[in-house]
């Protein structure tokens, strides 16, 4: 796939190209086959986004591809899959754990104990039914998040302390001295990995993920549709 991209990048751009780009944005230019086949144009990605180019590298293009044939949004579904997560590979022994009825369903969620959003989204939570809910929590808020996130991880029942500070107010308990807080590194690092840039960053079954906070409703349909069978809404 490297050599395939190369030649698509000297024959789109020459070889100056990818010189003159790489001192603009960091490295780890790529170019997915499908948007190589499917557009003239290069398409770069930049972190967990896509830009494009025009085919002599002089301009950068922001915007959204869309096969008007297929009628089908081509950067939404490469940054779809950008941004997809192995769900099952994630360390849950790192997350504040808890679930409503079977918990069948399972949801992970990034978040900072000092994000309105978050608090929004955690309340919302409590309306699903058959839910376990996997918060990973990443102080990156600034402010007293930092100590918050450490008194609440290091309670006794860290999943009841969380949900008391999110959705009453009721502020944690010091962290008793000597509490192992090595989870909340490991946190951030896996953020860092997965292109977590705000939360609440929300990470379903199949990978896919929400941005930002959503309601019941939207919630219980992107749940759904998942237990859904192939080819059925």
């Amino acid at each position: 796939m490297a050599r395939e991209q190369e030649r698509f990048w000297h024959r789109v751009h020459g070889a100056s190209f990818r010189a003159r780009w790489s001192a603009f944005v960091s490295p780890g230019l790529e170019a997915s086959a499908r948007e190589q086949r499917e557009t003239s144009r290069g398409a770069i990605r930049i972190g967990n986004e896509i830009r494009y180019t025009d085919a002599t590298g002089t301009y950068l293009i922001e915007g959204e591809l869309i096969d008007l044939k297929a009628k089908k949004n081509l950067t939404e579904e490469r940054v779809a899959q950008l941004n997809r997560v192995d769900f099952a590979a994630l360390p849950f022994k790192d997350a504040v754990t808890w679930k409503n009825g079977s918990g069948k369903r399972r949801i992970a969620v990034f978040a900072d104990p000092n994000c309105g959003y978050c608090k929004r989204f955690e309340k919302a939570l409590q309306e699903m039914k058959d839910v376990t809910v996997y918060t990973f929590l990443i102080p990156i808020l600034g402010g007293d998040s930092p100590e918050k996130t450490k008194a609440i991880w290091c309670s006794k029942d860290n999943a009841n302390a969380w949900l008391s500070w999110m959705l009453r107010g009721e502020q944690p308990a010091k962290p008793a001295a000597g509490c192992d807080d090595g989870a909340i590194e490991r946190n951030l690092a896996l953020s860092r990995k997965i292109h977590v840039n705000g939360t609440p960053a929300i990470v379903l079954e199949d990978g896919n993920r929400i941005p930002g906070a959503v309601g019941p409703v939207e919630l219980e349909k992107r749940l759904q549709a998942l237990a859904a069978p192939a080819g059925k809404s």
